[in-house]
């Protein structure tokens, strides 16, 4: 299970440099329910780390305090520089990494992390005193702000992230991948602009720095009830949404990157990974699999007891298929990826029931946030499973004309082939 609650314990924290006492109450209430619902399902270990807000507050010492003596767990104050491993670590185990290295860039409440990587390693962390609540309490709570102040806060976040974009430019990138809450919201945002339509996943989709530009200007120019309005912005972040899109722009100017993919991974998902490798299981082998992408199918079709041996004959089939009728369909090796991940889940549904099952294996992979995989090829799978009859198959077709990315097209070919069969 997932649950998540947006407790705010940094509002006023960088202006008086102290915990609030209604912060520090709805903390230590949402930790205690946190432990009750873990105890519910039987949890053994439970994981809390404080970050910025925490680390900052003269205070924070007596709110850790009270999460030991009131909700009976351990909290770890972690440094920045671990926040932007651990945040590094998730993304890892998210977006499938070829041979590249990878920005992730992390904006919080207080702070803002940026980490360099590849597959084995990590060749620069740290982390920015840049956040959405600190930029908030820099202007004075103010809910609009006008150019002049817009002026203030670039030149401001120019000055505090310099080191770190300077010794960004020097190390290189390839990818940039953004993470947070606040990220994810900003990219949903311009991804059902372009769309008119609410992804199902954001996780690998990219966004273009002049979306976000326009999305900026927008937000800066709306007052909190406004921005609420907007699909993919939450009410909960409307009151400092602006300057996330804000800070986001400017470090995104800053260092050359004119476009973003979006991860769902979280620090939350960086600490479990953390205590898994910590404790002698490595993340490799849990699943087997070559890939993220195969990882991400077997250990799929493995939680619905699926038969893998049986899945992998399927799979060799399909390729077969695939590879004697290239001279009719033309798709490269972006579509035979795809269908080699497909057939190890195609019916992963039968967990449920038999009849219907294509529907029940729809509904299960478009749930299941499959790692390394883009909204464009889960919507493909959500097609093809409906692909079952010429009522089905007709409405796929329909389905392909709210397709944005053209490569989908030429999937759609291959979906009315199969389709046919």
């Amino acid at each position: 299970m997932q649950e998540k609650s947006m407790v705010k314990l940094g509002v006023g924290v960088f202006a008086n440099k102290e915990l609030s006492k209604e912060a520090m109450d709805l903390g230590v209430a949402t930790v205690q329910r946190y432990v009750q619902l873990a105890d519910q399902y039987g949890v053994d270990d439970i994981i809390v780390s404080a970050t910025s807000a925490t680390r900052e507050a003269k205070n924070g010492r007596e709110f850790l305090d009270r999460l030991i003596h009131e909700a009976g767990v351990s909290p770890q104050l972690i440094s920045g520089k671990e926040e932007a491993k651990l945040i590094f670590l998730a993304v890892r185990e998210a977006i499938a990494i070829k041979n590249e290295k990878l920005l992730v860039i992390d904006i919080g409440g207080g702070s803002t992390e940026a980490v360099i990587g590849d597959q084995n390693q990590i060749f620069y962390g740290n982390s920015m005193k840049l956040g959405v609540l600190r930029l908030w309490d820099f202007i004075g709570n103010q809910t609009k702000i006008n150019g002049k102040t817009q002026k203030e806060l670039k030149a401001h976040i120019k000055q505090a992230a310099s080191a770190v974009v300077e010794k960004i430019n020097q190390t290189g990138f390839d990818r940039v991948i953004g993470t947070s809450g606040t990220i994810r919201a900003l990219a949903e945002a311009c991804l059902i602009k372009a769309d008119n339509l609410a992804p199902e996943i954001v996780n690998a989709e990219t966004v273009k720095l002049k979306d976000l530009i326009k999305l900026r200007d927008r937000l800066l120019d709306a007052s909190p009830e406004e921005r609420s309005e907007i699909p993919g912005i939450n009410s909960n972040r409307a009151d400092a949404i602006h300057l996330g899109a804000l800070l986001l722009v400017e470090i995104l100017t800053q260092i050359n990157a004119s476009v973003i993919t979006i991860s769902d991974a979280s620090l939350r998902d960086g600490m479990i990974i953390n205590y898994l490798e910590k404790h002698g299981i490595l993340i490799e082998e849990v699943s087997q699999g070559k890939s993220l992408k195969e990882k991400s199918c077997i250990r799929l079709a493995i939680k619905y007891d699926t038969d893998l041996m049986e899945k992998r004959h399927v799979m060799k089939i399909a390729l077969q298929l695939f590879d004697q009728l290239k001279h009719l369909h033309e798709a490269d090796d972006y579509e035979r990826d795809l269908i080699s991940h497909a057939a190890l889940i195609y019916d992963i549904g039968l967990f449920v029931a038999f009849q219907d099952y294509h529907k029940h294996s729809r509904y299960l992979i478009k749930n299941s946030q499959l790692r390394g995989f883009t909204n464009d090829e889960v919507f493909y799978w959500d097609t093809w499973q409906g692909t079952t009859g010429k009522k089905a198959l007709g409405k796929a077709k329909k389905n392909t004309g709210n397709w944005r990315n053209p490569r989908r097209k030429r999937l759609s070919f291959w979906q009315e082939f199969l389709g046919l069969q």
